[in-house]
């Protein structure tokens, strides 16, 4: 509207500009008169196009005024349509979401067994040795435990049945299949493994472990006793027939408490200081005890030698010597030989007994530093119980064994000592009893031949 109004001032302007222009051409008032009249109907039918022009403008802007109207009232009805039937959708979906809960009734229940059946499947498989024989058996139940948010498929419930009947399958063979192994110092090699149902895995190395999260085959950090290695080997070879082989039933538990339980060295190492001494007396015990055995036993050899050939005395042994002391005092009245017989025993006694009671003592004084380990062990568990209380007994294990194991140490010691001991006393006590009875038998003798 306001172009339009526009156009009509201009039009007017340039119409009264064009008036002067005539009204400047007229010399006469009559002419100028006339002028003006002409101008003044030319002036009134351009007026007249314009009025006409200006009505049928404004009649076209209230047509489009009209249609923009009709326009605007169809799409509000149209919005509300959409609106009722948006509203009428919602209540169908509803209805349409409690239909579907009621249809699927105790699949949802189906749904939260079949995820937990999963989870406790992959974690039995996944951590079986059975798997070291079939590796991947354990991502698809892992996908249906945690991953899974609809319905399982029937094939999905397909491949859990077929998971679970192959461990309880397998779990009654012995099988034999070719698997890398990694040692531990890194390396790693092919052998023949042998899976004893899903107990064991044992190889040429022994018993072996598999790892599942790294999905690897590695023997154990240390075997257990030889005898129980052994048989696994020789299990490992035999080809048929029957063959003893221990089986730890719970899975590796019991292997990995065998493997954990202290060797003999180290039982022996927890002992300290007191034990080494001990060790230290028991060793010095048995070395003189051997040497004195060693000597005793060719000093017996030589007297009995000796006693074959009484008439030619030797002074490699002492019954020679005691016999030479004779020979020197035949003529000699029966007590002064008596004194010189007695006098050579006396000297031969020193070395015969010598050493003997050295062991006795070593063998009384292992179960004393026995004890004197135990009351040091148990003072070392009162000091640690009184900073860091009763809490974690792993503190005082340490002072507890060395408790335990010098009066171990220090008994085992005496045992064998006191034994060596009686031993070596009594091979003593038998020479110096050949001796003594040499000895009487030639002052008897000698008595004789006086009286005769």
């Amino acid at each position: 509207m306001k172009v339009l109004f526009k156009s009509v001032l201009l039009t007017a302007a340039m119409a009264v500009s064009a008036g002067a222009v005539h009204a400047q051409n007229a010399t006469t008032l009559d002419q100028l008169l006339d002028q003006v009249k002409k101008n003044r109907v030319s002036e009134a039918r351009i007026n007249q196009k314009r009025e006409a022009e200006f009505n049928s403008a404004r009649a076209d802007k209230q047509a489009l005024l009209n249609k923009a109207k009709a326009d605007l009232k169809a799409e509000q009805n149209r919005g509300d349509r959409l609106a009722k039937q948006f509203a009428d959708n919602e209540i169908k979906l509803a209805n349409k979401e409690q239909e579907l809960k009621n249809a699927t009734g105790t699949l949802g229940e189906m749904f939260g067994v079949v995820r937990q059946a999963s989870a406790e499947a992959y974690g039995h498989i996944a951590t079986s040795i059975v798997s070291a024989q079939f590796p991947g058996r354990g991502d698809f139940l892992e996908e249906m435990a945690s991953e899974s948010k609809g319905l399982p498929s029937l094939g999905e419930l397909e491949e859990l049945w077929f998971a679970l009947q192959t461990e309880m399958t397998e779990s009654g063979k012995v099988a034999r299949f070719d698997r890398e192994v990694v040692s531990l110092d890194g390396g790693s090699s092919v052998e023949t493994v042998v899976r004893i149902g899903t107990f064991n895995l044992v190889g040429k190395q022994g018993y072996l472990l598999y790892q599942d999260k790294e999905k690897q085959v590695v023997p154990l950090g240390r075997q257990p006793d030889a005898y129980m290695t052994d048989s696994a080997t020789d299990f490992v070879d035999a080809t048929s027939g029957l063959q003893p082989v221990y089986v730890d039933p719970s899975r590796g538990g019991i292997l990995g408490l065998l493997i954990s339980k202290a060797t003999m060295m180290e039982r022996y190492h927890a002992g300290g200081l007191p034990g080494y001494v001990i060790t230290g007396l028991f060793v010095l015990g048995l070395l003189v005890s051997l040497y004195k055995i060693v000597t005793l036993t060719l000093v017996g050899g030589k007297i009995r030698s000796q006693l074959k050939n009484v008439n030619n005395p030797s002074n490699s042994n002492p019954l020679g010597r005691i016999l030479a002391v004779y020979k020197e005092n035949k003529n000699s009245d029966v007590e002064n030989l008596e004194l010189k017989l007695d006098e050579a025993i006396l000297r031969e006694l020193p070395k015969i007994e010598s050493g003997i009671n050295i062991i006795k003592i070593l063998a009384a004084i292992a179960p004393l530093l026995g004890l004197l380990g135990t009351v040091i062990g148990m003072i070392a568990t009162f000091q640690q119980i009184t900073l860091f209380g009763t809490g974690d007994p792993k503190l005082m294990a340490g002072s507890i064994s060395m408790a335990l194991v010098t009066t171990a140490e220090g008994i085992i010691a005496a045992l064998p000592l006191l034994l060596l001991h009686s031993l070596v006393a009594g091979r003593a006590k038998s020479i110096v009893h050949i001796l003594d009875e040499q000895t009487a038998g030639i002052i008897a003798a000698h008595a004789e031949a006086e009286k005769a």
